[in-house]
């Protein structure tokens, strides 16, 4: 399914799901929720969060660019 979505070949995909548990793999909140959708329709239970800031956060921890 996400090789499918994100247009990945097998080996490119295998390190996706850890990526995404770390914060390293981000996408706008459109794209999140839609990849949770169709994960959600693939069986698995998944939800679209902002979760912790990963490294494509550009924000200073007050908020501020």
């Amino acid at each position: 399914m996400l090789r499918k979505t994100l247009g990945l070949g097998l080996a490119e995909v295998k390190g996706v799901p850890e990526q995404v548990l770390c914060g390293e793999y981000g996408g706008t909140r459109p794209e999140t929720e839609l990849l949770a959708r169709r994960l959600r329709a693939a069986g698995v239970d998944a939800v679209a969060d902002e979760g912790a800031s990963g490294p494509h956060d550009t924000h200073d921890s007050d908020g501020t660019r």
